[in-house]
């Protein structure tokens, strides 16, 4: 057996949909069915996204009085300030509003805070610094929500402030000029939009038009904001795909150079590509950078700007790497018992970069995990977090909030500053309360399952009718599958090994599968294992061919299983096991070594053991021995190693007709000289030697000869008795039967054996399994 790493929840309902769709197979329609688009109608607007599904932009509130201002400010040929974000989102928002403005004939200029000196959001020095620089209107555009102190200083300073924002809204509103917020209008349809999808707003009010033009930026901090890609967004999502893949916007076709993206780009060339190096330059320094490489009009300007943003990322990464190490190492230094919750801090960590970090550790660990740069000159620690499923960040935080200075965030992630000598006792805190509020299979990360597909039910068609629910993201989440099947072939792939590649075939359906990253479970997956795995089905297109493909995400294997390593010389490299599983060796003939130094056991030593591997070092004396022991003991893993040197089975088996020859051999020749004869007679008839002193030994032991010093006599008054009668005889029949079942069989015949006479088992992969949507 071979437990998965995560948990399995299975949300699917074995109900099929009452609704028919323009022949729409079950499995799409159960897709649909999961995301409560049941009616043609929604089927129909969720398969075919178009911007007629947009709503009216004046249905914002504060729309036309923020639009009035702004073209009073162009007539009246005032200077408009544009206050954006470092992150993906604020970036593209800030570019957007630009050239919405620009068209419109505003005079206008963009600011985006230094996260390392100013921080997140609007500040009081940075108003002032547009006053003093001529602005007259300041629109924000993915923050200023909560500028509450920075809306009077705006007023202080004769600045109209015209907020447009999508985070979360505070009890209390900014005294501004004017609010764009969705979660801010009654009236308005929908409350999820991006920064981005608030400014694309603003920009059509102002325009008068639909502007497809501004798709291409629209896209990006929609699918990079991780907002829930259902109603406008997905509309926004969908149509600025298809506007993105077709841009000649300079410093996207810069971003297709320096990144060789091919073809149209979708989800994840924006959520793994785009987005994280337009991030990238505001983790580690300031974001304008970003901005000017999306404003750029050339592409040599866009190119050069493409690849210092290219190098950033490439020292973002590398920064990541260095800090999850260091955080990695200071854990280890610990101990072997894991924290519940996982708090490592260090001075000079990059406090850019930090939430990054966090996420790896949450990812390699199961935990949640706060990663907090200290600054020493201050005395103070600020840093990120991020969670597991199980554990509220935000509400737990709260019960010792005591313990900041600042803090703020939500359910899986948050920020927050605290003074260095509250950091041992927050962790003891949030310990404390993991303990009481989490059970250890809480400690899993989830994986949502939408179904289980037969192997030869994936098809291309099929395959293309999932991906019309495209793009996925936060509310669609790209379908997850479960596959019960034994593969084909099994091998290792990538450089360094560290990678898994599947072959499965059922009738004339092929589909390989991939498993990044889980080279590890190689040693740990037997010949004709019967897999349940789950992952994410795909085409993979090369040279021209379409193959099937599921990327795997999780695997486990039920059943028991069986490593064959029978006559292997370096079974020590075979044998991998888990720090957290019990294995045990076994011997019947009284060999003392066994692979990684494992005590060796007899085998009525293992009387009612639950072991998760047993491994055979030698063949037992009698099949009966074997059958005992297996009816004795509880295995997950069974590894069989033992060799045989001098093989009963590859030697010749004596007939009776052998017996009845030599016999009348020994009655007309009166005698038979072993240590002279028996090469001669052996070479006339073709006899192994061994045979010939086989025969002679038997029919000793049942008296129907003498044996002195060598020579072989008829015994003159010979008892009646049967060849069976021997002992020796039983002894050479069940070696051979032993060698013929156990070493010499195939494996499917090996397994069958063992299948037959294993203890049933105690231990089951467990599964949470959630019936209905």
């Amino acid at each position: 057996m071979l437990q998965s790493k995560m948990k399995w929840k299975f949300t699917y309902s074995n109900e099929n949909s009452d609704v028919m769709h323009n022949g729409l197979t079950p499995l799409t329609q159960q897709l649909l069915s999961k995301r409560n688009i049941t009616s043609p109608e929604a089927i129909e607007q969720f398969l075919h996204p178009s911007i007629d599904q947009l709503h009216d932009p004046f249905l914002m509130d504060g729309m036309k009085k923020a639009i009035d201002r702004v073209k009073q400010a162009i007539a009246d040929q005032e200077s408009i300030l544009v206050f954006g974000d470092y992150d993906a989102d604020g970036v593209s928002s800030t570019t957007l509003m630009i050239e919405a403005l620009r068209e419109a004939g505003a005079d206008c200029d963009f600011y985006i805070p230094n996260r390392f000196t100013e921080g997140y959001g609007p500040n009081e020095g940075a108003f002032q610094f547009a006053k003093d620089s001529g602005f007259s209107v300041i629109i924000t555009v993915d923050t200023g929500i909560a500028a509450m102190h920075e809306a009077e200083v705006a007023k202080q300073l004769g600045l109209d402030l015209i907020i447009t924002d999508h985070h979360e809204v505070q009890e209390v509103l900014p005294n501004a000029y004017a609010i764009i917020h969705p979660k801010t209008s009654t009236d308005y349809p929908f409350q999820e939009l991006a920064g981005v999808g608030v400014a694309f707003k603003f920009a059509q009010a102002l325009l008068g038009r639909f502007p497809k033009e501004l798709l291409d930026l629209a896209v990006i901090g929609t699918i990079a904001d991780l907002v829930p890609l259902h109603g406008e967004n997905r509309v926004l999502a969908a149509i600025g795909l298809q506007a993105i893949s077709r841009s000649k916007r300079p410093g996207i076709l810069a971003f297709r150079d320096i990144c060789s993206i091919e073809g149209d780009m979708n989800e994840e060339t924006i959520g793994f590509t785009i987005g994280p190096r337009l991030n990238a330059v505001g983790r580690l320094q300031d974001a304008t950078p970003a901005v000017e490489l999306l404003l750029s009009e050339t592409f040599e300007e866009a190119s050069e700007i493409a690849k210092f943003i290219d190098q950033l990322n490439q020292e973002r990464q590398k920064i990541v790497a260095q800090i999850a190490k260091e955080a990695e190492e200071m854990l280890a230094e610990r101990g072997p018992d894991q924290e519940n919750v996982i708090i490592v801090a260090k001075e000079g960590w990059n406090p850019g970069v930090l939430g990054i970090v966090a996420s790896k550790l949450v990812r390699t660990f199961d935990r949640p995990a706060i990663v907090l740069g200290i600054d020493s000159e201050t005395g103070k620690a600020k840093g990120s977090a991020r969670s597991i499923d199980a554990f509220d960040l935000f509400a737990n935080c709260m019960e010792v909030r005591h313990r900041f200075v600042h803090f703020g965030g939500h359910a899986q992630a948050a920020g927050m500053t605290l003074e260095v000598d509250q950091i041992d006792e927050l962790r003891q805190d949030l310990i404390k309360l993991a303990e009481e509020k989490l059970e250890p299979e809480d400690y899993q990360q989830v994986l949502e399952v939408e179904t289980t597909v037969p192997l030869d039910e994936i098809s291309l068609q099929q395959i293309d009718e999932v991906n019309q629910l495209r793009p996925f993201g936060m509310g669609n989440p790209k379908p997850l599958f479960h596959i019960q099947h034994a593969p084909k072939e099994i091998r290792l792939i990538g450089s360094k090994k560290n990678h898994l590649k599947f072959n499965f075939q059922k009738n004339d359906a092929k589909v390989d599968g991939i498993a990044f990253g889980m080279g590890d479970v190689y040693a740990q997956l037997a010949p004709a294992d019967t897999l349940d795995l789950v992952g994410e089905l795909g085409i993979n297109e090369w040279n021209g061919r379409k193959n099937l493909q599921i990327m795997i995400k999780d695997l486990c294997v039920k059943d028991w299983q069986l490593f064959d390593l029978r006559g292997s010389r370096h079974v020590e490299k075979s044998i991998d096991i888990p720090a957290n599983e019990t294995f045990k060796a076994v011997s019947f003939q009284g060999i003392n070594e066994a692979p990684h130094q494992l005590p060796v056991h007899r085998p009525e030593e293992l009387k009612g053991e639950h072991l998760d591997g047993l491994i055979f070092l030698d063949l037992p004396e009698t099949m009966e021995d074997l059958k005992n022991l297996l009816g004795e003991v509880s295995v997950s893993k069974l590894y069989v190693c033992y060799r045989v040197e001098e093989s009963t089975f590859l030697k010749t088996w004596p007939t009776r007709d052998h017996f009845k020859w030599f016999y009348g051999m020994l009655v007309k020749r009166g005698s038979f000289n072993l240590k002279v004869d028996t090469e001669k007679l052996a070479k006339r008839k073709g006899w192994d030697r061994s045979m010939v002193d086989f025969i002679s030994q038997v029919f000793f032991e049942l008296d129907f000869v003498k044996i002195e010093n060598g020579l072989v006599t008829i015994n003159s008054q010979p008892s009646k008795k049967d060849l069976q009668e021997s002992v020796l005889y039983q002894q050479r029949e069940e070696q051979l039967r032993i060698e013929q079942t156990l070493y010499y069989s195939t494996y499917k015949e090996l397994k069958d054996w063992f299948n037959q006479h294993l203890k049933k088992q105690s231990k089951i992969v467990k599964e949470e399994v959630f019936h209905g949507l």
